[in-house]
């Protein structure tokens, strides 16, 4: 039976040692009172040391002490085993110093492997990872040179190459929820998104472990309907009523927006026109990639800008958007919003979001382009000291019929003018995007050309696609100089096609919208 009890008590349930499980995605999801509370008890008592931590997104917004950045401290965490590392900067620190063990599994085999623990499976068997940095053959998933533990393995099933990656303990998991009922059911009705709540319930609980659920209010016994509980009690140790502003939907931007969770429907007239910029224009070409009927994901930072041209174009209702933290329909948003959409019509758990998309059941990807090489590999997941971590993209790009790559060409003090339909560099950045051999592969060119996908990379002044015979200029921008302004900028040479085309003007054009809609509606029916 569930027992309400204070932070300050809860997080007394935590020993050293333990293996820590956290919900959250970004700004969503994270029990900030529980976190709170931890870190003041180590600050205090040097109690509990050398945790493993584990969480399948971040969970911060890159520069503030809150969320998981609370628990970087030394000696508190020995060890992090995560999807996604970008948004908690101590924590980062820590790895990149080799103060902690750091390792990074895809986000959506991290889900899976929570499931696998849940039934005291020995771990999970999948295609996810293959020809990556997580492979074995290249990183392992190890994110420093002090990191040695081996959570991933090659293995062959009926002349195939899988990964096998293996089960650990969780002895402590620890979740949101909006009401808990007086005998500790949970429900979710105004989180922005389903997560894994369930997941890691069961998972601490299938080892023996203790669950811990930060919650807004407590309410009577039976006044939850059963289909609203999304953790029941006989998952659930310790209920912690939370502060308000320990529980705000949207840490450090909003307490509560209904039309997240479902609760209201508003205006799409009420989704801000992007203003005409390099961001704009990448935007508005990989939206042209859209098809009717079509099912789509958008990932984080610049691809999120796809849905909002979607909606100025007239189009966002014609497919169906997703985001991997289990959003299906709506308007995907950004920021510290990432993760959540404007009028969803479907929340489901994380899992299952990955069991969909691994699944094959995405028609086409849009995510984000940090570094590209002449293999057509892709890396967003390591630079150097800087370690941001794969999330879903390994997942994503490994399942989905086509994938579409964005980002500028060149990065760092990048200036354009745009307008009339045309493009002009007016100062190149300092920093090649486009290089001979990417540091980390988080998206393998090779998996993608055996795999049969449709591969484009596309940027500000220049559209590329991954072809058999190798990475192929295929569209130029309007006002740019072939040699000048593309080829010189890049530290390979890429193939020309024969046919090289000029991008659409009316991506240049300050004019909004476009007027695409009826030549998307017109092509053929994914089906």
């Amino acid at each position: 039976m569930a027992v309400f009890m204070s932070s300050a008590e809860a997080v007394d349930l935590i020993k050293s040692g333990d293996t820590v499980a956290m919900s959250g995605f970004v700004g969503m999801g994270h029990p900030e009172e529980i976190s709170k509370a931890m870190e003041k008890k180590f600050l205090e008592t040097g109690e509990p040391r050398d945790l493993t931590l584990t969480f399948g997104a971040s969970q911060n917004d890159g520069k503030s002490n809150w969320g998981l950045n609370r628990w970087a401290k030394e000696g508190l965490v020995k060890r992090v085993v995560s999807g996604h590392w970008g948004l908690q900067p101590d924590l980062i620190k820590m790895a990149v110093e080799n103060k902690i063990e750091a390792y990074n599994i895809p986000q959506g085999v991290i889900m899976h492997l929570y499931r696998a623990i849940a039934g005291k499976k020995p771990g999970i068997i999948t295609h996810v990872g293959l020809k990556t940095f997580v492979d074995p053959r290249e990183t392992c998933g190890r994110l420093n040179s002090i990191s040695h533990e081996e959570y991933v393995r090659l293995m062959e099933i009926d002349g195939r190459e899988y990964l096998f990656y293996k089960s650990f303990p969780i002895n402590v998991s620890i979740i949101r929820g909006t009401s808990a009922d007086e005998n500790g059911n949970i429900s979710i009705e105004k989180e922005g998104i389903s997560l894994e709540f369930l997941c890691l319930a069961l998972a601490a609980k299938g080892c023996g472990g203790k669950v811990i659920v930060q919650v807004e209010r407590m309410v009577q016994a039976g006044s939850l309907h059963p289909m609203m509980v999304k953790v029941p009690r006989v998952a659930v140790d310790a209920v912690v009523i939370a502060k308000p502003e320990n529980h705000w939907q949207i840490p450090m931007a909003e307490p509560y927006n209904p039309s997240l969770s479902g609760e209201v429907r508003i205006p799409l007239s009420k989704v801000e026109p992007l203003p005409l910029s390099e961001r704009k224009v990448i935007c508005r070409r990989c939206a042209m990639e859209l098809i009717p009927d079509a099912v789509v994901n958008l990932g984080i930072g610049m691809p999120t800008g796809v849905g909002v041209v979607s909606a100025e174009e007239g189009i966002n209702h014609h497919m169906t958007m997703t985001v991997e933290p289990g959003v299906i329909g709506g308007v995907p948003l950004g920021g510290l919003y990432f993760g959540t959409a404007i009028n969803p019509e479907a929340l489901i758990d994380h899992p299952n979001m990955f069991d969909f998309y691994d699944g094959g059941g995405l028609d086409l990807a849009v995510l984000g382009l940090a570094e590209m090489d002449q293999y057509g590999n892709v890396n967003v997941s390591k630079f150097g000291p800087r370690i941001a971590g794969a999330g879903g993209f390994i997942n994503i790009t490994q399942s989905t019929k086509k994938v579409v790559f964005c980002g500028t060409l060149t990065a760092g003090g990048l200036e354009m003018e745009i307008g009339e339909g045309k493009l002009r560099i007016l100062k190149e950045g300092r920093i090649k995007k486009f290089v001979e051999k990417v540091e980390h592969i988080t998206f393998s060119g090779d998996y993608g050309r055996t795999s049969g996908q449709r591969i484009l990379y596309v940027t500000e002044r220049a559209v590329f696609e991954l072809r058999p015979e190798g990475v192929t200029l295929v569209e130029i921008a309007p006002g740019v100089d072939l040699e000048k302004d593309v080829l010189a900028q890049m530290s390979f040479n890429p193939l020309v096609a024969k046919d090289l085309r000029l991008m659409d003007a009316r991506i240049f054009q300050a004019q909004t919208p476009m007027g695409i809609k009826e030549e998307i509606l017109q092509k053929n029916n994914k089906k």
